[in-house]
């Protein structure tokens, strides 16, 4: 086994782990990514909890 063999290697393994996360992300329920993909476009106050007083 020499250099360039090492490296295909190490280029089959990044390109199956590629595969692998791209399967699992397009598998996931839509919801919890477009949730996500949605919180820059809501208001300052989306997220905090609400605690009743006021910012000084």
């Amino acid at each position: 086994m020499d250099l360039n063999d090492l490296r295909s290697l190490v280029t089959l393994i990044a390109f199956g782990s590629f595969v692998v996360i791209a399967v699992w992300v397009y598998t996931r329920k839509q919801h919890t990514f477009n949730d996500a993909a949605q919180l820059p476009f809501l208001g300052e106050d989306a997220g905090q909890p609400k605690s009743g007083g006021t910012h000084e």
